[in-house]
């Protein structure tokens, strides 16, 4: 696949309204497109594996989805992930914004994606033709497969993308945009008023795009669409980025064992608090998932906070904890 190195120029006004936003609806896209890579993840191979067996159980029928995502073109029609409105939706109202799209819109995307219409597969020629009630279907697949192949993993992975969000909030606040931009993905710069990256798309090695109607970016961290970053280059709405989340290979990590040294100098509690927090974690997240009392839990994080194990984060009206450099460096010294 070819690098293409795109150039997108961005105003003052269009850094103001700059912006994080969680996407379930996007996850769901990933994950149709990860079950018919080819290409080896290292880091979604768990759900991989655990998502083909699950479908071996019960098949889960696609049939205007799957040639909408797996069609052999560089890009997928734009209408099926609008930008968020909110900062974490939930997969209805992002559903009810994608049904939200005009025929016209729908025709016109179609049209960029597949080209001349003779080559369309059937499920964009049933699209193109009655676009409501078609939309409405491409819906319901979606839908379902939020609920058969994400909403299991949803607590542990949205958590993941809530401290993602709440780290580049502290990167913004102590370094600035520059510093913000620059991390989230290898080879993005700023400079001279545009951003600059890289991606794998067929096409001119040297792209100069053009924002959405809506000024700014929206950046999504992701962790089903490690290890790139994706970027909309045609939207109707606002263009977003996704980028792989911080700590993405901790969604499907398996408990470390535990060491009988480190359960005599921490105890069993605590060491199984570190182990669940290599993904973030709210106290009532991991009350549920520990099965022990939130005031049990809370007391446990104050003495792995003061003895800098445990990190702690506020992202909206919750705070998240995770296991800092020196509780990880711990946890794997005691393997």
């Amino acid at each position: 696949m070819v690098r293409m190195r795109v150039t997108v120029p961005l105003g003052a006004n269009d850094l103001a309204a700059t912006r994080f936003a969680i996407s379930p609806l996007g996850e769901t896209i990933s994950a149709v497109s990860l079950l018919g890579a080819r290409d080896e993840d290292p880091v979604n191979l768990p759900w991989i594996h655990w998502a083909h067996a699950e479908l071996a159980t019960r098949s889960l029928a696609l049939p205007l989805l799957w040639p909408l995502i797996h069609s052999g073109r560089p890009t997928r029609p734009e209408f099926l992930t609008p930008a968020p409105v909110t900062r974490a939706p939930a997969l209805s109202e992002e559903l009810d914004r994608m049904l939200a799209t005009t025929p016209e819109q729908v025709r016109g995307s179609l049209r960029r994606v597949f080209g001349d219409k003779s080559a369309w597969p059937d499920a964009a020629r049933e699209l193109a033709a009655d676009p409501g009630p078609r939309l409405e279907l491409v819906a319901a697949e979606l839908a379902a497969v939020h609920q058969r192949l994400i909403a299991p993993h949803w607590g542990r992975m949205a958590a993941v993308l809530e401290a993602d969000i709440a780290y580049r909030g502290a990167v913004l606040a102590t370094a600035g945009m520059q510093a913000l931009f620059a991390g989230l993905h290898a080879g993005v710069g700023w400079s001279d008023g545009s951003l600059t990256f890289e991606v794998n798309r067929k096409g001119p090695t040297e792209y100069s795009m053009t924002l959405g109607p809506q000024s700014g970016l929206v950046l999504m961290p992701s962790v089903l669409s490690w290890p790139d970053m994706k970027v909309k280059l045609r939207s109707s709405t606002q263009t977003t980025i996704r980028y792989p989340a911080r700590g993405a290979a901790t969604v499907w990590e398996k408990a470390l064992p535990e060491s009988s040294a480190l359960r005599g100098l921490l105890g069993a509690p605590r060491v199984r608090l570190l182990l669940t927090l290599r993904s973030p974690a709210t106290t009532t997240a991991l009350a549920r998932s520990l099965a022990i009392s939130p005031a049990a839990v809370s007391q446990h994080l104050g003495v792995l906070r003061g003895c800098g194990l445990v990190d702690r984060a506020r992202s909206g009206r919750e705070v998240l904890y995770q296991t800092s450099d020196l509780g990880l460096a711990l946890l794997d010294g005691s393997r």
